[in-house]
């Protein structure tokens, strides 16, 4: 009989907790089952293993992210967008380091909720693309590029990967200009970047 109280949502909810405590590869079944009073062959009657709550935390990790940046993104536009988003996208991993670990994996295929919850994160970005006259591929031509810089960035700074003493915020600020004015200038530099094969 599983033990009162405990359930899916609690079980998640802890491991997202601890996720970000200890770090997602960090984050250990036996620890989780410790912390919610219970021992290890319980938890499996509320998720399917690691496997099952690593799903769980990364589905709800990205729906998380999909409604802050889409707050970001409310009533603004190309690249006050881009700002606004990136800066709240920083902001969000820094604060929940395992969730956002998590929400860092593609969905399995067929994966229904996974794959939703990953496709609302695109679309909060591609309706920012639009601003730029960005759609189909070089939307996600300009996706996969905004979101390499912006991860790449946050995990050197949470990693610990900035040692030389110029303050971060500054060189974060620039990074994100730097890509506004790519977008910018994205459709005029797609031929050209053809010709390089």
């Amino acid at each position: 009989m599983p033990r009162a109280g405990l359930t899916e949502a609690r079980v998640v909810d802890e491991g997202e907790k601890m996720a970000d405590e200890v770090g997602l590869t960090e984050l250990t079944l036996a620890a989780l089952a410790t912390r919610l009073g219970v021992r290890q062959p319980s938890l499996y009657k509320h998720i399917d293993g690691m496997a099952g709550l690593q799903r769980g935390i990364a589905v709800r990790a990205k729906i998380e992210l999909a409604e802050i940046l889409s707050r970001a993104a409310v009533g603004r536009s190309r690249g006050d967008a881009v700002m606004s988003i990136a800066q709240a996208y920083r902001t969000w991993a820094v604060e929940h380091p395992g969730r956002y670990a998590a929400a860092q994996r593609a969905p399995v295929p067929g994966d229904v909720g996974d794959e939703a919850a990953s496709r609302a994160v695109v679309e909060v970005v591609s309706d920012v693309m639009a601003g730029f006259e960005l759609h189909e591929d070089d939307a996600i031509d300009a996706i996969r590029a905004m979101r390499a810089a912006l991860h790449g960035f946050v995990t050197l700074e949470t990693g610990g990967g900035f040692g030389l003493p110029v303050d971060i915020n500054r060189s974060y600020d620039r990074l994100v200009g730097g890509l506004v004015t790519a977008l910018s200038n994205w459709k005029a530099t797609a031929n050209d970047v053809g010709g390089l094969g």
